[in-house]
């Protein structure tokens, strides 16, 4: 789900896919001694069973599991915590004084143990946020349509609309920032998972086409929506997942909305524009905007298994990539796997390819990615 989901196509990774590889060779080209495994394990012993135990496991939720981990992955993990490019005062302490050849023992210590056995969830609820969002929907249905394609006179189309601003949509309800309506009776009893699974199950949707409005002028208010083409899109269908799509929608709840720019709805480019027209322009705007055609903007339906796809073009466990330094993720640690995630999505770790996969994509996705993962055997 693009930036809520949420968004991050992501391609999952527990730390930067494009890592340099850091094993086997110095800066020269010169083959580096081999690693002492036993003294892997006694440092392992002094400074890592805390937390990752000897066996590898992570001791808590979010602590990942370090066993049959990539060897070269590990060395370049060390060397990230090291220079300070991963933000962990425990680890950088640790990292900090550790020799090369402490790096290269201990990886090929925890590279060597057996893996983790998988414990994450395998329910299917928890990986789709596309149909925990249908389990939600219907209590919308009465005032928006089974589908999304509402009916009602003034009631919004949800069908097709972007999931970001769905999501913020509903907190402004919520936070009594637009105008009292049904909708605050129901939202306090989402979460903000609730709501990003919610906004992924209605763009998904395929809206339904209207017919044109009797109290305005579709030709007449073409013209007056240029201003509106730069944010809005051609017609009406957004490409910014927080900008809504105005296409196919009722024209009475347009015409209100729009004037709502002028008094309630806080948006001061809005507020600006919409100050300048005439309740007519606002009637033309909203019958032009109508009867435009729109469509899905999400695939919410397929929309985990699509994105786990691309992830195994990187790291399926049978995967090495040379030059790239590549986690295994499968039956890694949920927590970790969607504080990593979360990480990359907020640029609080370094990996431009991870960075500009896992952005456009929401909580309600990254833990049904993580949770996907967590529930395969690791190898």
């Amino acid at each position: 789900m693009k930036r809520l989901m949420l968004s991050m196509v992501l391609a999952l990774a527990v730390s930067g896919c494009m890592e340099k590889d850091q094993s086997g060779k110095s800066a020269g080209g010169a083959k580096l001694p081999a690693a002492d495994v036993a003294a892997g394990k006694a440092f392992a012993e002094r400074e890592c069973k805390a937390c990752h135990d000897l066996s590898g496991k992570g001791a808590a939720p979010a602590i990942p599991h370090l066993a049959a981990q990539r060897e070269r992955y590990l060395l370049a993990a060390l060397k990230a915590y090291k220079d300070g490019k991963r933000v962990h005062a425990a680890l950088r302490e640790i990292a900090s004084h550790m020799t090369d050849a402490d790096a290269r023992n201990l990886s090929a210590y925890f590279a060597g143990l057996p893996p983790v056995q998988a414990s994450g969830s395998k329910d299917p609820a928890s990986l789709s946020p596309y149909e925990h969002g249908k389990s939600l929907a219907g209590a919308c249905a009465k005032c928006h349509g089974d589908d999304g394609n509402s009916r009602i006179a003034g009631t919004p189309s949800l069908a097709g609309q972007q999931p970001h601003y769905l999501v913020v949509a509903m907190q402004e309800y919520l936070n009594r920032e637009r105008k009292a309506a049904p909708m605050h009776g129901l939202l306090p009893r989402l979460t903000r998972l609730d709501m990003e699974s919610l906004a992924l199950f209605f763009a998904s949707q395929a809206p339904a086409e209207r017919p044109a409005s009797s109290t305005g002028s579709a030709a007449a208010g073409e013209p007056l929506s240029a201003v509106c083409g730069g944010c809005h899109g051609s017609h009406g269908v957004s490409t910014d997942t927080s900008t809504p799509s105005l296409a196919g929608q009722d024209a009475r709840y347009l015409v209100e909305a729009i004037k709502a720019y002028r008094t309630t709805r806080k948006r001061e480019s809005m507020r600006l524009y919409v100050t300048g027209l005439s309740d007519k322009d606002i009637q033309h705007l909203a019958a032009f905007y109508t009867v435009q055609k729109s469509r899905a903007v999400e695939k919410g339906q397929t929309l985990v298994k699509d994105l786990t796809d691309k992830c195994e073009r990187c790291h399926a466990a049978e995967a090495e990539i040379p030059g790239m330094a590549v986690p295994k993720v499968r039956g890694q640690d949920r927590d970790y796997l969607i504080m990593a995630l979360r990480a990359y999505r907020d640029d609080r770790r370094e990996s431009s390819t991870m960075h500009k996969m896992s952005l456009p994509y929401g909580d309600a996705v990254i833990e049904s990615i993580a949770s996907y993962y967590a529930g395969q055997p690791a190898r």
